[in-house]
């Protein structure tokens, strides 16, 4: 029986490039995205190598998620991965200058986003059982601060921690999870989390050679072929240029 893989946030950057990798492995795709005319094009292009299923839905919207869930048809049923990559960050500002709608909109679609999909999905994961997996994209930013992290640190905190006990609470059922958390990587995320700005996203990773969307689906392809009695917890990877910061000491204030 071919594998199905369900990846959220397929229309650019990460989830594209994976489920690229999975169509040329001959994996069946539910995608999901915003961006109707990006997500057609893509399952398109696709449907000539596997079986793809596009779903035009946010994962904030949870009603419009438990829908387009239900209605997957038949031939979908089985589920044997879910990638949770649909995310963002939005400005990169100091906290007392940030915009509380971003806020808002990291929450809603880094933790919200992640625990509507992962809970719906997850009676199907279970009913494959051995061999089921759910793969988390977090962040780097998860487990060490920056300047201007802040609450996207925060939500990808978040998916470690909720991914952790997830797998506690999934034992006996066969499925696995995993937290891949991507360093300095080059896509569209940053242009959005940059407003458009293109020469700061282009400073960003001037010299840097960051890791690329395709190095994230490769990874992420290895994780989910596995062996069965193979969980991997938690993937951290950075390009060879990154490495962490040493601890900022501000020397101006005297009294």
């Amino acid at each position: 029986m071919t594998s199905t893989v369900f990846i959220t946030g397929a229309t650019s950057g990460f989830g594209e490039a994976t489920a690229r990798r999975f169509a040329e492995a001959g994996w069946k795709l539910v995608l999901t995205g915003r961006r109707k005319e990006r997500l057609d094009a893509l399952c398109a292009e696709l449907s000539a190598k596997t079986e793809v299923l596009g779903l035009v839905v946010d994962v904030r919207d949870r009603q419009a998620m438990e829908a387009a869930i239900a209605s997957l048809p038949p031939s979908f049923d089985t589920l044997q991965a879910l990638v949770n990559n649909a995310g963002l960050a939005l400005g990169a500002d100091p906290a007392p200058q940030c915009d509380l709608d971003d806020w808002d909109t990291m929450v809603d679609t880094n933790i919200k986003g992640l625990m509507y999909t992962t809970r719906l999905l997850l009676p199907r994961l279970i009913a494959h059982g051995r061999g089921a997996s759910i793969l988390n994209v977090g962040s780097v930013a998860g487990n060490y601060p920056y300047p201007g992290s802040h609450v996207y640190g925060g939500t990808k905190a978040f998916v470690g921690q909720f991914s952790l006990s997830l797998r506690c609470d999934l034992r006996g059922t066969g499925v696995r999870v995993t937290t891949i958390e991507p360093g300095l990587c080059e896509s569209e995320f940053s242009l959005v989390r940059f407003g458009g700005d293109q020469a700061r996203y282009d400073a960003t990773y001037a010299g840097a050679e960051p890791i690329q969307p395709q190095d994230i689906a490769e990874t992420i392809f290895w994780v989910l072929n596995q062996p069965a009695h193979v969980n991997i917890n938690t993937l951290e990877l950075m390009p060879v240029s990154q490495d962490w910061a040493g601890f900022a000491i501000d020397r101006s204030v005297k009294g």
